[in-house]
């Protein structure tokens, strides 16, 4: 699968750049304003007690800020934040080092959590409970089991597929939140924010078309305006117009509602070869070169989201929506 622009998954060597963008405390933090609310108070209330924070999970899809969640949950409770991941945990003693390592009111974060291996789980459910962790040591007969104790610390995980998660390990978490995508007006914000710390001017119509091609997803909104700038510095003066905005996005081939172009060349081929629809997936996936898998994760999300594309029963079908965004007849059927 080619690497995509309008993508939410995080680029290689995209970490640092977003590192230096990410707000430090809630009220630097913009958008998803139900759950930054519901967390003020949980932290709030926390702090009064001197307790550690509940396990937090955070789900959503990607791109719209987990991690720079729990970076701020551990900023506001004034702790460290320990970061890992589900595939980085292979074996029990992963998990070990990784929780022996914490210090009292820690805020660990794994990402990806999802992919954790089952047998890792059933390690992580006494730490989570009782702050205790059973290590059996040795082989065979003389192999024993040692309980070791762990200071109290605050579990937040994330995942795109909250659905993935079994259910004992769901239920130990606290607080379940769940990221929505964002709209216009906090894209454009974000976008704002983000130039004036790139020390890059942009007009206001022009932070518009971006936040406006940017699919709700604060990641992306970033990843365009990267790109755009680097336009404004070749091309233009450093400064970011609208007319030189929509020049960068016709050469991205990003159109105006944030569709590139595998999306049009998908939504295009159920039109032009199945009368838009329906189709099957797999037969979509032959027509255009590409797993199925990756159209039903990837591809399709957005497409649903907007409207433009439906699953039935007998297949996928366009919407009337994507005959007048292409500016085609509807067919009268």
């Amino acid at each position: 699968m080619e690497e995509r622009i309008v993508s939410g998954e995080s680029e290689i060597n995209e970490d640092s750049f977003e590192y230096s963008l990410r707000p430090q405390t809630i009220k630097q933090y913009i958008g998803q304003d139900k759950v930054k609310n519901n967390l003020e108070v949980f932290i709030e209330a926390a702090k009064m007690r001197e307790e550690t924070l509940d396990h937090v999970l955070l789900y959503g899809p990607p791109g719209l800020g987990k991690t720079t969640l729990a970076a701020v949950i551990a900023n506001e409770m004034g702790v460290n934040l320990r970061t890992t991941s589900g595939p980085a945990i292979e074996r029990p003693g992963d998990l070990a080092a990784v929780l022996t390592a914490l210090e009292p009111g820690d805020v660990l974060f794994i990402d990806e959590i999802h992919r954790l291996p089952r047998a890792i789980e059933e390690v992580l459910y006494p730490a989570m409970e009782d702050f205790c962790l059973d290590i059996v040591i040795g082989n065979g007969p003389s192999a024993r089991s040692v309980r070791l104790d762990l200071p109290p610390f605050t579990l937040v995980g994330a995942t795109t597929r909250a659905g993935a998660l079994s259910a004992p390990l769901r239920d130990r978490f606290g607080v379940l939140c769940r990221l929505e995508y964002y709209s216009e007006e906090q894209l454009n914000e974000i976008v704002q924010r983000t130039a004036v710390i790139l020390g890059t001017g942009i007009e206001e119509t022009a932070s518009e078309e971006l936040a406006r091609r940017s699919r709700g997803t604060p990641r992306i909104a970033n990843r365009l305006l990267r790109r755009v700038r680097d336009f404004a510095q070749v091309k233009g003066n450093g400064d970011i117009t609208t007319g030189l905005s929509r020049e960068a996005f016709d050469l991205l081939q990003v159109d105006k509602l944030g569709l590139d172009h595998i999306d049009h060349k998908l939504l295009k081929a159920i039109i032009e070869r199945f009368r838009g629809g329906p189709v099957g997936l797999d037969t979509i996936a032959a027509s255009i070169g590409e797993e199925s898998h990756t159209i039903e994760d990837v591809y399709e999300p957005y497409l649903l989201q907007i409207g433009f594309l439906q699953r039935t029963p007998r297949g996928r079908i366009v919407t009337h929506l994507v005959y007048e965004h292409f500016q085609l007849e509807v067919p009268t059927k």
